[in-house]
């Protein structure tokens, strides 16, 4: 199971940087509408998501940035669940700061993921994972949410090269 999770991830990762090759610095506070979620300085001048606990109907857009947040939060956490430890609540991921340094982040976010995928055995797989059954679960959640995080973060970049055509 490894080798079909693992291809799907470098699938999934090979579609992400179609979109992450062509992010331009300001691309990641783009907004694409009055009703959005992005990232914001803080009084320290710390990036924090727009955020909420209860999902608000309608739902905002997130921006670019935003996007990269939640994928850098997400992941942070599933690397933290697969080593054993708590995952990080939404406001102690702060906002790389800019697109370069937010792709640069998900880039790391990946080496850390691929080290921990090759720890990864039959019996590792099968133990459960934070609120996942299994750590099996919990990898194969990452690649179906990169992977819907991708398409977003791809056709929010469409929809701002075609508004400034």
């Amino acid at each position: 199971m490894t080798d079909l999770l693992r291809w799907q991830f470098d699938l999934t990762w090979s579609l992400a940087t179609i979109h992450l090759d062509d992010l331009t610095a300001d691309d990641a506070l783009w907004e694409p509408g009055p009703l959005v979620w992005t990232v914001r300085r803080d009084a320290a001048g710390v990036w924090r998501p727009d955020w909420a606990e209860t999902e608000p109907d309608p739902i905002p857009v997130p921006t670019i940035g935003w996007l990269t947040w939640h994928i850098d939060w997400w992941w942070s956490g599933a690397l933290a669940t697969v080593r054993g430890a708590a995952p990080p609540g939404h406001g102690d991921v702060p906002w790389a700061g800019s697109t370069g340094a937010a792709v640069a982040r998900l880039r790391a976010l990946r080496t850390e993921w691929l080290a921990a995928l090759e720890t990864l055995g039959p019996d590792a797989l099968a133990e459960p994972a934070g609120a996942w059954p299994t750590v099996a679960h919990l990898v194969a959640w990452v690649n179906a949410e990169l992977m819907k995080n991708v398409a977003e973060l791809g056709q929010l970049r469409l929809a701002r090269r075609a508004s400034l055509a």
